[in-house]
């Protein structure tokens, strides 16, 4: 089922295409806390004169899995990994948090769905 997935799909796994360019291609540079692996392209094949770069997640296909460490990195903002820059996490770093839209942990600002914000004196607009 797993390899049915791979093939008709792309947001439950990596696809076979993805596949065989990793292992063909693929040389492993480091994986984050959540499993994630990152793979930079070991022949140079290059994007502007840099080597190509990509994600493998651990389970659901969600960029904001990748935490801010790995970003830079794959985005070229910074040129070493974290573990070779040797990333210390500072005491006033916020541990790294996915997207919540769509549950129930999901950011709900006060307005127009909080019917609480609306008791005290507000009335909706009535044309004359």
């Amino acid at each position: 089922m797993q390899f049915l997935k791979m093939i008709f799909t792309w947001w439950n796994s990596q696809t076979l295409g993805t596949l065989i360019w990793t292992k063909r291609r693929g040389q492993l540079v480091g994986q984050d806390e959540q499993g994630n692996c990152y793979y930079q392209d070991r022949k140079g094949a290059s994007i502007n004169g840099k080597a190509r770069r990509w994600v493998i997640f651990n389970g659901d296909i969600e960029s904001t899995r990748v935490s801010s460490e790995w970003h830079g990195w794959l985005h070229y903002t910074v040129d070493e990994t974290p573990d070779e820059a040797q990333f210390v996490r500072r005491d006033w770093h916020k541990p790294h948090q996915i997207n919540q839209t769509g549950t129930k942990n999901a950011h709900k600002p006060a307005g127009p769905a909080d019917a609480a914000s609306y008791a005290s004196g507000y009335d909706s607009w009535k044309p004359e």
